[in-house]
């Protein structure tokens, strides 16, 4: 019985940070779906979200989960403006080129950041952060829901959700798919590309941002703390197929399982011993992503 209800809540954990790394994922999948570019500095957009989120907390009580909502609206018009000035230059260069601008922006992006915060680590304190819902009690243990992560994962749910809405619900969104597609075509079909693909690395960053806000109550915010999540974000898009924004939604779950029962056979400093050998053994066997059909 033990081992059943160790199961279980390895399962509930695995899925809750799952669903947080599906939306952080989603965004980087978004702008190579759209863009047909690799943004090295894509998790930079987390750190800056958190940061948006604490400074919110702290000069102003707002919850991280609401000041998610600051941080996807200041990233979002980030974003814009640097597809604009930055990204659109590089837009069918060679890929070296996206390559050094993106990783340039990544180092530019951490650096400022340590300047402008420091290196210190930020946290917030929030009256939820201990709780934790108990979904069974019994001699063989108990089952518990921390409320952090539960929280953190219903709003990476809305967030996902809208996104989808968005692609798939509205005239912009229909725009932004056909613009992915075939260029020349939406082109003339009367469609603004431009603004298109500012839109979509707006809303790439943004998400992106939303998501690392919405973990600050369990993950302190510094300007490194992209480099923790920039290997788990191209492992979830490469397993879910990179430029799938519903693979991108599989891969960030399959990372939280990988990760959560990998814990219960491996000492915690090789957590992601096995998530790497997987991610390895997909980019060589089955590049496209595991829920991607091969092209015939």
């Amino acid at each position: 019985m033990q081992s059943i209800t160790t199961f279980f809540q390895t399962l509930i954990d695995g899925v809750l940070i799952g669903g947080v790394y599906a939306v952080i994922s989603i965004g980087l999948s978004l702008v190579f779906g759209v863009m047909h570019i690799v943004n090295f500095a894509h998790a930079e957009f987390l750190m800056l979200g958190m940061f948006i989120a604490w400074f919110a907390w702290a000069y102003a009580g707002i919850d991280p989960m609401l000041g998610a909502f600051i941080a996807l609206i200041i990233t979002f018009f980030i974003g814009m403006g640097m597809q604009r000035v930055l990204i659109k230059p590089i837009i069918g260069a060679p890929q070296v080129a996206q390559i050094f601008l993106t990783v340039g922006l990544l180092f530019a992006m951490e650096n400022g950041a340590l300047l402008l915060f420091g290196a210190d680590f930020r946290s917030v304190s929030t009256s939820y952060q201990t709780q934790a819902l108990t979904l069974f009690s019994g001699e063989s243990g108990r089952i518990l829901v921390p409320l952090d992560k539960l929280y953190a994962f219903l709003m990476a749910l809305l967030s996902g959700a809208s996104l989808w809405f968005f692609l798939n619900r509205t005239s912009w969104g229909r725009a932004m798919r056909a613009t992915s597609q075939d260029p020349m075509a939406a082109k003339l079909m009367g469609i603004n590309t431009d603004k298109m693909y500012m839109i979509a690395f707006g809303l790439g960053v943004g998400t992106t941002a939303f998501g690392g806000a919405v973990i600050l109550p369990y993950i302190t915010a510094s300007p490194t703390v992209g480099s923790q999540f920039v290997v788990l974000m191209f492992t979830a898009v490469v397993l879910g197929g990179l430029g799938s924004v519903a693979g991108a939604v599989v891969g960030g779950i399959m990372v939280g399982l990988i990760q959560s029962f990998s814990a219960l056979i491996l000492p915690i400093q090789l957590q992601n011993l096995t998530l790497f050998v997987i991610f390895i053994l997909v980019l060589a066997l089955k590049p496209e992503g595991l829920t991607a059909r091969r092209r015939s």
